[in-house]
């Protein structure tokens, strides 16, 4: 199970932290009704032996609230994230510059992530000049190609051309390209493959793990989907209604689930067996955490 950032045996702070991190929306003068969108969790991103944590959990569970307070794009209302131990939302110019370099996103909808106005190949090499990894237009252009091979992108047929002209899983696995090429500590991926068909989620999903086991880059994998997490995953930590319900080994979390929403889930996957109904687990009974979360029905196929 995850250590919480205070029980660390060395002194050196771990890379990326959350401590009683929460985040409600709403409220205001014309809004006054709340929603807790995250409740306090504690979350610990090694850097010394980089992890692939996955965060499991439906539509509105949580998961993009927690991924945006990990990429320092919204501050939490409780608690903290501290990078290398210095609170992210305190760093100074220079300091949050080398926090954007190093904790970067590969984002659900790869579209939304390129100007339509540039080609592919501006996402690309725009960072490297930014952040001094190049210096000359014609040493990025090489990079960018390189970057283009190792995910299995043909660099004559992909650069040059504008978003629209590819298709999405190519515009993913440009996402997965420009990680590669900006060589983060940690790589927040939101749902990479919910947008691209199957033949291309072993590929993508590939490349995700080759940053963390080749590149030492640590993970923190963002899905619905529980089955890629089995098998990407070190850790999973599941929530359900911005409530963590169960957290620990994937093997173990997956494999032996305590929790209801956690059997739900597994009784969920499509298992190759005609004779075997979805839903056929008995989800009734309380469970250990039945106070933190929603009693959830029995589902019928």
């Amino acid at each position: 199970m995850p250590r919480p950032p205070d029980a660390r045996p060395d002194a050196r702070p771990p890379l990326l932290a959350l401590a009683g991190a929460g985040k409600t929306y709403g409220g205001g003068l014309f809004h006054r009704n709340t929603v807790p969108a995250l409740q306090p969790l504690d979350l610990v991103v090694d850097g010394e032996q980089p992890p692939v944590i996955a965060v499991v959990g439906e539509s509105g569970s949580g998961k993009t609230t927690l991924g945006n307070i990990l990429l320092g794009l919204i501050a939490p209302d409780t608690g903290s994230i501290r990078f290398e131990g210095q609170d992210v939302w305190s760093l100074g110019r220079a300091a949050r510059r080398g926090f954007r370099r190093d904790v970067q996103a590969i984002t659900q909808d790869p579209f939304s992530a390129y100007n339509p106005f540039y080609t592919v190949d501006h996402a690309l090499t725009v960072p490297l000049r930014e952040f001094g990894l190049a210096r000359r237009h014609a040493q990025a252009m090489e990079l960018a190609a390189a970057a283009c091979d190792s995910v299995g992108l043909n660099p004559a047929d992909t650069l040059g051309r504008y978003p629209h002209q590819l298709s999405g899983g190519q515009r993913q696995r440009l996402m997965v390209a420009r990680a590669l090429l900006l060589r983060p500590r940690v790589l927040v991926a939101d749902e990479p493959v919910s947008m691209v068909d199957a033949s291309l989620r072993a590929t993508i999903l590939g490349n995700i793990v080759t940053l963390n086991r080749t590149h030492g880059i640590a993970i923190v994998y963002i899905t619905h989907d529980i089955v890629t997490a089995y098998h990407v995953a070190d850790e999973v930590l599941v929530l359900h209604r911005g409530v963590v319900v169960e957290r620990g080994e994937a093997a173990d979390v997956i494999g032996n689930p305590a929790h209801d929403y956690t059997r739900l889930l597994v009784s969920s996957i499509p298992w190759p067996d005609l004779d075997r109904r979805w839903g056929d687990a008995d989800l009734r009974g309380a469970g250990r955490d039945a106070a933190t979360t929603s009693k959830i029905q029995e589902t019928t196929p």
